[in-house]
């Protein structure tokens, strides 16, 4: 009789609790680092995993079971990475809330995800608990932040007596590799959110591909700023990939001002910092208003959107550090492309190339492979180990047949692989029946020195259909009239491309994710 054949290598399931265990056993005294007003909150891999654990065994007896979704609706703490391991390790799914949302909009993700716990970060109780009164699935509240009394409700629940009372050590993991860890909803910004479902076999491998040398790249004597909100898309990756090297974690809580990051990066040593651009812009003012330096930094990580190459050249000069572009999506869970650590200081760049794992494609409009995939723009598409196959309860995929995910972005690639992002479909403006792309206008203004941030729109014309709309955001204590404007892009760009209008605001409005917010900015300004 012919037997099951011999297994060569052992069964090992890659777990997301995995990574913990690691960094407890053989970096345990490398930990998560809370910013506080007083003084900042450090604890030890170790330890941290001790309490994670029985936050675990504390969840189990509250009656929930592996597969159901645990809401978090907090800020980048010590708590907060305890919630994510305390549920993922016992099969749980880790659904993180943004704060920012409406509660009407926050309402509609928990009663699709259909969480049944929710815990809340400090300063958002009362969001927590119009929410508990919203969503008939929520049975509980656990407050991370806070020991208030429970104004005799007894479904809330303070995490310290939650694990004081019901905290008990279990086993983690023992479930399937490909079992849901995390649901993440898309911004919305552009459409209806949709939910991003992350196995916890997706995970392990994202993390495997930061890791890579020419990557993220963290190693055990990094110290590494998390300035990208726990809430979007896994936090780019960090609480995983943090303690699978025995990195420090270096968390600011719900403050990503100038002062707050400078403060915390002299204190703790900071070596690597990630983030948007509008975060480091904000680091970069203030440390020119007081005269501090950050020597430590090594490395900045910048994501989220584009990021002028003047900016990227004053980041290097004022932080002595390099700086690595980025691109990624919610649905890449997220890392897509980013540039090598090892580029020159100065040097032009786009988002760099994708590590190992993923595959990029670019295609015309109807979805053809363009025949040269170098220097030419095109739609692009992905495939990978943890690119999103189907939206958390959606009936059909988001792939196409060959297994593709249309990023809606338009790009180019390099005689080297390297990424340039070229606008998101979605954005062109068509003006007389002719194109324009808001990102080369973009780039050109973005570069002055008296501009901070700058967006294009379309605004709707009688005669064109559409005509691009400028917004600017100037620099501090920065001028700059109209024909100084148009003048930069005179020669640069065709001349039916210039906006005529040109409209400043204070400041300007963005996104969770610090990408500035089209769909505010089309609301207020893409009328007639």
């Amino acid at each position: 009789m012919i037997g099951s054949p011999p297994s060569f290598m052992q069964d090992y399931a890659l777990t997301v609790d995995r990574f913990l265990d690691h960094g407890a056993k053989w970096h345990g005294s490398s930990g998560v680092v809370t910013a506080g007003a007083q003084a900042d909150r450090r604890i030890n891999y170790f330890d941290l995993r001790e309490r994670a654990n029985r936050l675990s065994g504390a969840l189990l007896s509250c009656g929930v079971e592996p597969g159901d979704r645990i809401a978090t609706l907090a800020w980048n703490t010590q708590h907060h990475v305890e919630a994510w391991y305390a549920a993922m390790g016992v099969g749980l799914v880790c659904h993180t809330l943004n704060p920012r949302l409406t509660v009407a909009q926050l309402a509609a993700m928990v009663d699709q995800a259909d969480d049944r716990v929710l815990a809340v970060g400090a300063g958002l109780r009362h969001i927590a608990e119009a929410l508990l009164e919203a969503c008939p699935s929520l049975e509980r509240l656990i407050l991370l932040d806070d020991d208030a009394a429970k104004n005799g409700r007894p479904e809330i629940f303070s995490l310290e007596s939650l694990l004081a009372e019901q905290g008990h050590a279990v086993s983690w993991g023992g479930f399937e590799e490909t079992a849901l860890a995390g649901l993440c909803f898309t911004s919305g910004t552009t459409g209806a959110p949709k939910g991003v479902a992350y196995t916890h076999r997706s995970n392990y491998l994202h993390t495997l591909r930061a890791l890579q040398a020419d990557s993220i790249a963290l190693t055990a004597k990094d110290a590494v700023l998390v300035a990208v909100p726990m809430f979007h898309a896994n936090a780019w990756g960090l609480p995983f990939a943090a303690p699978a090297v025995g990195a420090d974690l270096v968390l600011p809580g719900r403050s990503t001002d100038g002062a707050t990051l400078a403060g915390l990066i002299e204190r703790q040593g900071v070596t690597v910092a990630v983030g948007v651009p509008t975060v480091w812009l904000g680091l970069l003012d203030h440390l020119d208003a007081t005269g501090g330096e950050t020597p430590s930094l090594e490395r900045i990580i910048i994501g989220g959107s584009s990021c002028p190459d003047s900016l990227l050249q004053r980041m290097e000069r004022r932080f002595g550090a390099t700086v690595q572009t980025s691109w990624g999506m919610t649905e890449l869970s997220p890392l897509g492309a980013i540039s090598p650590r090892s580029d020159v200081q100065g040097a032009a760049r786009g988002s760099g190339r994708p590590p190992m794992g993923l595959d990029l494609l670019l295609t015309d409009a109807d979805g053809r492979p363009l025949p040269d995939q170098r220097n030419a723009v095109g739609h692009l598409k992905v495939k990978g180990q943890s690119v999103v196959q189907s939206y958390f309860g959606a009936s059909q995929p988001a792939v196409d047949a060959d297994g593709w995910f249309d990023t809606g972005d338009l790009a180019q690639l390099d005689n080297d692989g390297n990424l340039t992002l070229a606008g998101r479909s979605k954005d062109l403006i068509k003006s007389g029946g002719e194109w324009i792309n808001p990102v080369e206008i973009e780039e050109i203004v973005g570069a002055l020195p008296a501009v901070s941030l700058v967006a294009v729109i379309g605004r709707a014309d009688s005669k064109w259909g559409e005509r691009p709309l400028m917004v600017i955001e100037p620099a501090r204590g920065q001028d700059i009239d109209d024909a100084q404007l148009k003048a930069s892009l005179k020669g640069r760009v065709a001349d039916w491309w210039i906006p005529e209008r040109v409209v400043r605001v204070e400041a300007m409005p963005l996104a969770a994710t610090g990408k500035i917010n089209k769909a505010v900015l089309r609301a207020a300004h893409g009328g007639a």
